[in-house]
């Protein structure tokens, strides 16, 4: 049988000292022990870990890196961001779509990404026009992973309103379907003809974009929609998503999402920066988790959340790059260590341990992946090596190694049980840089 010898594992019980890893013909872990190295096994350098999960992901805003920082002294605003982010989605079309997750995808899985949750809201033609083929943009997105070589979660995302009472505008057309009623139609049709049964490595769930996004009254409808499977949201990322939610609700949007069903254990709401002692309890009651995006919430000056109180209320805290203005889980897992300390002026609010949970099983789960994101028989084998000798990581102690690694350390790369990046290159794609540098380049002229 296939398997990998790693001098140090990150397994359930905690680091440990040579490890066999064998795999199935199926891609699984079909054993994980102590032992001496083989002949035959594939040796993996550094410290072992499971392969990363990233629970937020907006494809197409990678375009937007570099690009959004305002020409005046302000540098811009949230909001200012999001008209250029309006700019990339008016240009994309299925093919250009499916080119630029491709090398998306592709700077994930050399960062040890191997499962993504894809927040997709980018649906329609021009003007809201439906494609022939109204999942044409969700094809593009499942072939883009495919191609990548990563696991999705394709979480097709409702989004109704331009904001709170206002009807959808401009390119705003392109995300929505009429009514919730019209989005689950169209998903339906997603998870029939290709999504979820074209591949064992992808999945289909949903989510409610914000209570912008989706009236009140819909609320409760689409929460019941696509029962068991994962339910994301954004919520409160934004003073002034909890301002205009108060004033048309009475209610903050945590309050809102649980007076209408949509919290539950199923659910992941993303972000939750700004938030009431109430808001902590509700989202910790309902079982929720929470995707905390620390390198796009200090690049939109989004603030810091109250992570350590949502995950003491019973959250499971989990990790997303977002709009990629970094794509690198272990700069996200620090990040979220660092704006903790910022936030209370103490250290060790989470433990490497707790990071690592974060960035691998809490953020699978999240993802509707609850077998994966561990070293242990019966989980898939998707394994990224992280090396112990590189200037950032050497001299470090083993067991903290995430509190100093980054993507850039990332030796290898393990995906089913077969090696799909390597020092820095994709197996299949080869040169990411390079392609990131063609298909944006391509987008912007």
């Amino acid at each position: 049988m296939l398997s990998y010898w790693c001098a140090r594992a990150w397994l359930p019980d905690g680091l440990t000292d040579g490890v066999l890893v064998t795999v199935s013909d199926a891609g699984l872990i079909a054993d994980v022990r102590q032992a001496r190295p083989r002949p035959e096994s594939r040796r993996l350098p550094g410290v072992v870990v499971p392969g990363f999960a990233n629970a937020h992901s907006h494809a197409f805003h990678r375009a937007l890196r570099g690009r959004t920082h305002g020409g005046d002294a302000s540098g811009g605003t949230f909001w200012t961001w999001r008209e250029t982010m309006y700019e990339v989605a008016g240009r994309l079309d299925p093919d250009s779509y499916h080119r630029l997750a491709r090398a998306v995808y592709a700077e994930m899985v050399v960062a040890g990404v191997t499962c993504v949750g894809e927040f997709h809201y980018l649906h329609h033609g021009p003007n809201g026009r439906p494609y022939a083929d109204p999942n044409a943009m969700g094809h593009a997105l499942r072939q883009a992973a495919a191609d990548a070589g990563l696991r999705l979660t394709l979480l097709d995302t409702c989004y109704l309103t331009g904001g709170i009472g206002e009807p959808l505008d401009g390119v705003q057309r392109r995300f929505g379907d009429g009514s919730v009623a019209g989005w689950g139609e169209r998903v339906e049709k997603l998870v029939a003809e290709g999504g979820e049964g074209a591949d064992a490595t992808t999945r289909i769930g949903a989510a409610v974009h914000s209570v912008r996004a989706v009236p009140a009254r819909d609320l409760p409808e689409l929460a019941a929609a696509l029962p068991g499977r994962p339910l994301h949201v954004h919520v409160s990322e934004q003073p002034a998503e909890n301002t205009a939610c108060q004033a048309a609700y009475g209610r903050s949007p945590v309050a809102l999402l649980h007076d209408t069903g949509v919290l539950s254990p199923r659910t992941t709401a993303v972000h939750a920066t700004h938030l009431s002692a109430e808001d902590v309890a509700l989202l910790g009651s309902s079982g929720a988790a929470v995707c905390c995006c620390p390198s796009t919430e200090a690049d939109l000056a989004d603030g810091l959340g109250p992570m350590r109180e949502l995950a003491d209320a019973g959250c499971r805290i989990c990790l997303g790059s977002d709009q990629h203005a970094v794509v690198d889980l272990l700069a996200e897992a620090r990040a979220l260590e660092h704006g903790e300390r910022l936030r209370s002026g103490h250290r060790g609010r989470f433990t490497p341990d707790e990071l690592l949970r974060a960035a691998t099983v809490d953020g699978h789960a999240a993802l509707g992946w609850p077998e994966a994101g561990r070293i242990s028989a019966g989980a898939p084998c998707d394994l990224v090596a992280v090396r112990d000798d590189t200037v950032r990581t050497a001299g470090a102690s083993p067991d903290q190694l995430p509190l100093v690694a980054s993507g850039s350390d990332v030796a290898t790369v393990v995906v089913g049980g077969r090696v799909i990046a390597e020092d820095g290159r994709h197996a299949t794609l080869g040169d990411v840089g390079a392609l990131l540098a063609r298909e944006i380049g391509e987008l912007w002229a």
